[in-house]
């Protein structure tokens, strides 16, 4: 037996190979383990290339020696995750894989397993690395701006910290801003009162409270002023004390109003920064949120958590979106490159670049000769 709730017995072959065979405690549920109908062994099995036979309480790996190595310590901290009470999800098992491949140090259940917040029956928790080591960074700093594509949960445990510090009377109120800027379109003159114009903005902010809190303490909560949910226009010209602001969609932020907004921060106060560099909706100049990463970024209370399309944790589709993107943006900005360097040097390619886009070649645009003129008339 090991120190590991699981007892493992490892066998090498001479082509290799390897086997490990896993015993899994009496108290642990194999069900909470592989998963209803065998779902979470399916996604390991996926994963992992080995053949996994299970009978009983025991898991026999056989395969490539470092795959059985990485199944074995899957299922170690697998079982740590269970044994502590918490759900294994898909996006849990796939994230934990994903730890142990990329050999980070950090362990799956030390990640599963941090508490954020619990609300009817439901506990928040980090569920990648990054968004670990991005929790951790607002309990040690004053202000943390979260950089990454959407789905990463930026906001979402930003506003869990806000909620828990609430409640533990570490702050007196929340507050909730976001610049009011349309996603790309022209929405016009919305009807109704100004707080009627602004909601629609604001909608995500709210409903993630919701989730978050008893749905009939909300209204209590907003109607006293304990939980605040602002455009950030309102911000100007305040000072925020002993509370904890969340500024979200960051990247649709001036660069004076971003300045604007990291000023108000008081006495007790906590700020949190989130935002997608590669979405902005501004109509015109630069994004405070891209600024502010070169011009306070040697500030010792200020931290930046870079979150990654491995960080997402909607559908699994998500990330390869986001993956595709960042593909394409490189692409092209690799392609502005090479043609500034062509412009340069003396060369034509805008010339060459508008011919190709109407499907011919930079020769088929030079001036015809005397007879081709002739054929043409």
């Amino acid at each position: 037996m090991t120190d590991n709730p699981s007892e493992l017995t490892k066998g090498g072959k001479p082509d290799g190979t390897a086997q490990v065979r896993i015993v899994i405690p009496d108290d642990h549920s194999m069900v909470s383990l592989l998963g209803s109908g065998d779902g979470l062994l399916r996604v390991i099995e996926k994963a992992i290339d080995a053949d996994f036979h299970v009978r009983g309480n025991e898991i026999t790996v056989s395969g490539p020696a470092a795959e059985t190595v990485l199944a074995s310590r899957l299922f170690e901290e697998l079982i740590q995750v269970v044994g502590n009470g918490a759900d294994l999800t898909q996006d849990a098992v796939e994230h934990s894989i994903s730890m142990l491949r990329r050999k980070t140090g950090a362990r799956p259940a030390e990640v599963l397993n941090l508490d954020i917040l619990s609300n009817r029956g439901r506990t928040i928790r980090p569920k990648t690395l990054n968004q670990k080591r991005y929790v951790d960074a607002i309990d040690t700093h004053t202000i943390v701006f979260a950089i990454g594509p959407a789905g990463t949960g930026k906001t979402y445990l930003a506003m869990a910290k806000a909620v828990k510090a609430l409640q533990a009377k570490e702050v007196n109120r929340i507050i909730l801003t976001r610049p009011a800027v349309e996603a790309g379109e022209r929405l016009g003159f919305l009807p109704g009162t100004l707080t009627d114009k602004i909601d629609p903005y604001l909608r995500p902010l709210y409903d993630a409270l919701n989730e978050m809190m008893d749905p009939e303490i909300v209204p209590k909560l907003l109607a006293a002023g304990t939980v605040e949910v602002a455009p950030l226009a309102y911000m100007r010209g305040r000072t925020l004390n002993n509370a904890f602001i969340v500024l979200d969609e960051a990247q649709n932020t001036t660069p004076e109003q971003m300045k604007m907004f990291l000023t108000r921060l008081g006495f007790g106060s906590k700020m949190i920064v989130t935002g997608d560099v590669t979405q902005v909706d501004l109509p015109a100049g630069a994004s405070g949120l891209q600024l502010v990463t070169h011009v306070l970024n040697e500030i010792d209370d200020i931290h930046f958590s870079r979150l990654t399309s491995a960080d997402v944790v909607r559908h699994s589709l998500v990330g390869q979106i986001v993956d595709a993107y960042t593909k394409y943006d490189a692409e092209r900005q690799a392609a502005r490159f090479e043609r500034d360097n062509i412009h340069k040097s003396g060369g034509d390619p805008d010339g060459a670049n508008r011919a190709e886009r109407r499907g011919h070649s930079p020769q088929d645009h030079q001036a015809p000769s005397r007879p081709d003129r002739r054929w043409g008339r």
